[in-house]
């Protein structure tokens, strides 16, 4: 316990623990909105399109998370206006531009000459050494981010249940799916410097598919995952420092395991409900054809 606690005492471990934590609040608002879209293929297909702007950025000189930003907002939005406007399937395309940008990463990065550094922070993850300035940066999009949901929640919820009942109500549809694709962009490239290309997908479904359980209230699942994002950063992160294992990773195992224990859970309050219903129509039924013995 004292290992653990002298943990706390290191900036750079107050520094991953600041961008878990941010990282985590941050997902569970877009996160939830992915989730309800029955879209996590779409989050998929726009991080690993991001590699493609990460390649080109280190071939012509300039800033990796700015190429992936770039290269992620053009996916999202070429991936929505395929899937309103394009006669390709949505799934089709997301397999496109997953491939595409890959494809380019890979490529650019070979052609660039000499040594590429941080290539493995952004497949996996380096979340030990996340500065002040990512801190900064997560933070302000947290904040946006929190507000734009604040502001426009309840056109968030209808365009994302449901879009054509959103239109008859006169609600700007596209811009508000344009704005989300924007925002769900920014949010996994800035993500990728926190749990790696390979793994950024997880922290976008495992928290809200866990708070699911609970509620089916699109508040109800973003607070759930809040909660579920925060807890599994801070003990997936003391146990990579205890086992001395990737932190991304042990985040992951962390979300993953906090899934299948809730789902136990909620199986077995489902079954407890079930039999306590059973057991009131039951004594229902008796009480009715149960004779009246008058004194």
């Amino acid at each position: 316990m004292q290992n653990i606690l002298s943990l706390f005492e290191y900036q750079f471990f107050q520094n991953a623990l600041m961008a878990a934590i941010l990282t985590s609040a941050l997902a569970a608002l877009v996160g939830t909105y992915i989730v309800s879209r029955k879209v996590v293929f779409i989050s998929g297909g726009i991080t690993h399109a991001s590699f493609g702007g990460i390649g080109i950025a280190y071939f012509f000189g300039l800033n990796p998370f700015l190429g992936a930003v770039a290269f992620a907002i053009a996916s999202s939005l070429g991936i929505e206006w395929i899937s309103t406007h394009g006669k390709i399937r949505e799934d089709s395309a997301i397999a496109i531009l997953w491939s595409l940008g890959m494809a380019l990463g890979i490529i650019f990065v070979f052609l660039t000459p000499g040594y590429t550094p941080n290539l493995m922070s952004f497949l996996f993850g380096s979340i030990l050494s996340v500065g002040m300035a990512d801190i900064i940066v997560l933070a302000v999009v947290l904040l946006f981010t929190s507000l734009f949901f604040v502001i426009f929640s309840r056109p968030i919820v209808y365009t994302a249940f449901d879009p054509e009942f959103a239109r008859t109500r006169g609600l700007p549809v596209t811009l508000i799916r344009n704005s989300m694709a924007i925002l769900v962009a920014i949010a996994i490239v800035l993500s990728i410097r926190v749990m790696g290309i390979i793994l950024v997908l997880s922290i976008f479904t495992i928290p809200q598919n866990t708070a699911l359980l609970f509620s089916g209230k699109f508040s109800g699942i973003i607070k759930g995952s809040v909660l579920f994002g925060i807890s599994g950063s801070i003990l997936g992160l003391i146990t990579a420092s205890i086992f001395d294992i990737p932190g991304s990773a042990a985040i992951i195992f962390v979300l993953t395991l906090q899934f299948l224990i809730s789902k136990g859970v909620a199986i077995i309050l489902r079954k407890r409900k079930k039999t306590r219903k059973s057991s009131a129509t039951g004594e229902e039924k008796n009480s009715i054809h149960e004779p009246h013995i008058k004194e």
